[in-house]
């Protein structure tokens, strides 16, 4: 009986042009709606948002020397802090003078990420883990998962802003925006379960959306309710229109708000890394490949490039950002984790901020299509955080490992959750609930190492 050929690819592999094409397609499409959706919260244009990830993507991955498959979106964990600056609200363009000082604090907190890859190389990866256990690194990385669960069902639920809707039919709407997102998720984790060989195999995802994105277009010629809706490309709207730039300028109130955010995100970078490095080197072993990937091991560099990310966005006036989970899903998923694939995405990305109507089409997926999708990115994200756990050994029957897991997840997905814009109201100031989990575990675990060494040389003496 002939041995089943498992299908994928790894970070140094590449897939041939035409694959390579419709894989990127993928990618984009996946980091697209949360990487516009900070544009619109923040204040700040969204071609220059679109712009600037793609090229944080391609400078991010020569940095890392093409070694570490991750795409650079924009972050929510910054989103308050530079509303703060802004004082943007929802889908209204800042000030170019706000958007320049908010670009200031950006800059600077990538500096912060820059000097922490910096400090981390000079580390062993056990000194890294001692600061950072896979306890840490795994929940957080469960927290990020599911407190993007409300996000997913809104984007299935809200029918606000879909053209035809009205008070008479805005319940049947919300109906049919559930068969669109039901059809979307199904056939997604079903193509991903089923399809196993070829080029179907490696897109399910995009398969899933494509589906989804069909099923919103007979449902709306069928009602008169646009679920799908070209409006972006309006009168008197250019073919190719240039991002707008704008520069950063130097502000104390930005630096101040801004800049310590980019400590609170090195435990996410960090579950990123190690959420990858599972992955590939087990595609690797599947495949019976010799080389062995230790991208765990490139955390400080990844951090350094997280950084250059951030100070790039930052000049040209985009968002800070972070490497994008749904693309880690999207990657696990499908078994792709072509660096080729990623740098594709990267450019045509640039390109279709360039472009009205690329922007047009991608922009026209139903909010209904994302949310079926998402339900199941944003679940793979929290289970790769499982994953870490397992992979690492954590004792879950130990009483300081369940002690940092049990505080990280309800810190993390009870400020979530229960305070607007998940910032826990805490000593004054409002802090960033995933960052603020973050933080109190890494404390957490510092203060067992340090009552273990007290006790440990007290027993000496």
């Amino acid at each position: 009986m002939l041995e089943e050929k498992t299908i994928g690819y790894l970070p140094d592999e590449s897939p041939s042009y035409g694959r390579l094409f419709i894989f990127a397609i993928q990618q984009i499409i996946v980091m697209f709606p949360a990487t516009v959706l900070v544009a619109l919260l923040t204040g700040f244009h969204v071609s220059t948002t679109i712009f600037a990830s793609g090229l944080a993507t391609l400078c991010f991955i020569f940095i890392t020397k093409r070694e570490i498959p991750l795409y650079y979106g924009s972050s929510f964990s910054y989103i308050a802090a530079i509303v703060s600056i802004t004082g943007a609200k929802y889908g209204q363009i800042a000030p170019d003078a706000l958007i320049s000082e908010a670009q200031f604090g950006i800059v600077m907190s990538g500096l912060v990420s820059i000097i922490a890859g910096l400090i981390v190389k000079r580390f062993s990866m056990d000194a890294v883990e001692k600061v950072l256990p896979p306890a840490v690194t795994g929940s957080i990385a469960i927290v990020i998962g599911l407190s993007l669960a409300g996000t997913a069902l809104n984007n299935v639920h809200d029918v606000t802003g879909i053209v035809g809707v009205t008070l008479d039919n805005a319940d049947a709407a919300s109906t049919y925006n559930w068969i669109i997102a039901l059809v979307t998720l199904i056939s997604t984790i079903l193509f991903s379960v089923y399809l196993k060989k070829g080029t179907w195999g490696q897109i399910p995802i995009l398969l899933g959306l494509g589906l989804g994105y069909v099923t919103a277009l007979i449902i709306g010629l069928a009602t008169d309710i646009k679920f799908v809706n070209f409006a972006l490309l309006g009168e008197g709207r250019k073919i190719v229109e240039l991002p707008h730039f704008t520069l950063p300028k130097p502000s104390w109130a930005a630096l101040a708000a801004i800049m310590p955010i980019a400590i609170a995100t090195i435990p996410e970078s960090t579950a990123h890394i190690f959420q990858l490095d599972i992955y590939v080197n087990k595609l690797a072993e599947l495949k019976k490949s010799p080389k062995k990937y230790p991208i765990a091991e490139k955390l400080g560099a990844n951090l350094i490039g997280d950084g250059m990310g951030d100070i790039i966005s930052g000049m040209i006036g985009g968002p800070a950002g972070t490497n994008y989970g749904e693309n880690i899903s999207t990657m696990s998923i499908t078994k792709n984790f072509s660096v080729k694939v990623l740098i594709t995405a990267a450019i045509i990305t640039m390109v279709i901020s360039l472009f009205t109507p690329l922007s047009a089409a991608v922009y026209s997926i139903p909010n209904a299509v994302i949310g079926g999708v998402s339900i199941y990115l944003f679940g793979v994200i929290a289970a790769q955080g499982i994953a870490i756990m397992i992979d690492k050994k954590v004792d879950l029957f130990s009483a300081k490992s369940l002690a940092i897991i049990a505080t990280i997840l309800i810190v993390g997905l009870g400020g979530s959750f229960q305070f607007e814009d998940g910032l826990i109201p805490l000593f004054g100031f409002e802090a960033p609930a995933i960052a603020t989990a973050a933080v109190f575990g890494i404390l957490l675990n510092l203060l067992f190492i340090a009552i273990d060494s007290i006790s440990a040389q007290f027993k000496k003496a």
